[in-house]
């Protein structure tokens, strides 16, 4: 059996790490159909395909799981987004063009099945976790728009965007795409279509090249 490290810095069986990903991806999928308050233990273990017993060999109890499943879910949206602003580093001579794709796929997965799952449920028990609230946009808002605002920096730097503070500029481009996705989904509570993404993508492109293209010119 192959043996891999831990947080801990000890050695633990494959299967081990295995079966916990495996409890926490069913008990995410659980805590979304179910909500928190009707989701049980037993249900998750059914639904990971293990003994209840060994639910609790790796989570605690019924908090535990909700917690780790939701970091789980809201590390794994990041890293999605993550790789979509990766995409910028090489824009390519049509700056809209590639502003447009990347907000497009950032939009794609902000409309995804799982991270609508994730806000609906960070949502729904902030008063039973409210600290989660801080935890999941970290993960899903902030690391990427760290992530863009690098990418405009460059951008400005390059001449391809005016001097600003890529900080705001990346903030204010997300908050164009994000705003009315959040209207549309209705809090993500239901799905939004490609074409209505695809708008909103590109009208926000477009209000941000007005305010940060270069002087004279609407994109480059």
């Amino acid at each position: 059996m192959t043996a891999a490290t831990t947080p801990s810095g000890r050695t633990a069986p494959r299967g081990r790490i295995d079966k916990r990903q495996a409890i926490l991806d069913a008990a995410f999928t659980v805590f979304a159909r179910r909500g928190y308050a009707n989701a049980c233990v037993r249900e998750i273990a059914e639904e990971a395909g293990v003994a209840k017993p060994t639910v609790y060999n790796h989570l605690r109890d019924k908090e535990d799981l909700f917690r780790h499943a939701i970091e789980t879910v809201a590390d794994t949206v990041m890293a999605e987004n993550l790789a979509v602003v990766e995409r910028l580093r090489d824009p390519g001579d049509d700056l809209r063009y590639a502003l447009e794709g990347m907000a497009y796929r950032m939009l794609q997965v902000c409309c995804g099945e799982r991270a609508r799952a994730l806000r609906w449920l960070t949502y729904a028990q902030v008063a039973g976790f409210p600290d989660l609230i801080e935890v999941v946009q970290e993960r899903t808002q902030g690391r990427p728009g760290e992530a863009l605002a690098d990418r405009l920096a460059r951008l400005s730097l390059a001449g391809r965007l005016r001097p600003c503070d890529p900080d705001l500029a990346a903030e204010q481009l997300l908050a164009l795409l994000t705003g009315p996705m959040e209207a549309r989904s209705r809090l993500g509570a239901r799905a939004v279509p490609a074409a209505a993404m695809r708008a909103v993508a590109e009208a926000a492109v477009d209000t941000f090249l007005r305010a940060y293209g270069p002087a004279g010119s609407e994109a480059v």
